[in-house]
């Protein structure tokens, strides 16, 4: 049987259901009418994922930006770090490791619709960061326990100074836990973990 919380567990269609009908709960309510809201004003290609409700929802203190969701992602419906792909298996890894409390973390993307084609995502555009970003305050506004953002790769962190001036949370930036980044650079994963503690003291000491 599927534990909700184990990495790929959003592999399971029954865990995918059971999380669907937890989309409107009032932790998390709305943040799915945001995704609604953005699904319903994009162009109709575009492929948004909702938040997971397993995570902290409306109440967290930690925010974690990656670039854009994956193939993956728009598969399950959910932007998780129980989706079924190596990427995700490494943040639900660091975030555990970190001892960051689930309930405090909400993870989402700078680019909140799927670039890719087919099975591959492309890499971001300045123009899709652009057209993207200007949906941070919206978001921002709905995270009203925030006490750190923290921008996971190096097309996210291009948005850092943006970010800051929408928030008084502190906004950190790490490596992207790819695999790929992981083979060639092995010691980017200390580096990953470090800073998500440094997330894990901040949420901590806002308690």
């Amino acid at each position: 049987m599927t534990q909700q919380g184990e990495p790929y567990a959003l592999a399971d269609p029954a865990e995918r259901n059971r999380r669907v009908r937890m989309l409107d709960l009032p932790h998390i309510a709305a943040l799915t009418e945001f995704v609604r809201q953005l699904r319903s004003s994009s162009p109709s290609g575009y492929r948004i994922p909702y938040f997971d409700p397993c995570d902290g929802g409306v109440k967290a203190r930690a925010l974690f930006l990656l670039e854009a969701p994956g193939a993956r992602a728009v598969e399950t419906g959910f932007v998780s770090r129980n989706n079924p792909d190596p990427t995700a298996k490494n943040m639900c890894d660091l975030l555990s490791t970190a001892s960051l409390l689930r309930g405090r973390t909400v993870i989402w993307n700078v680019i909140p619709w799927y670039v890719g084609s087919g099975s591959k995502i492309s890499p971001a555009r300045a123009s899709d960061i652009d057209e993207a970003t200007r949906y941070l305050e919206r978001l921002l506004r709905l995270l009203p326990a925030l006490q750190v953002a923290v921008l996971v790769g190096l097309k996210a962190r291009s948005v850092a100074s943006r970010l800051q001036a929408l928030t008084h949370a502190e906004v950190l930036w790490t490596y992207h836990p790819s695999g790929r980044v992981f083979n060639v650079w092995p010691n980017k994963r200390a580096e990953i973990l470090a800073v998500f503690r440094q997330a894990e003291r901040k949420t901590r000491n806002a308690a």
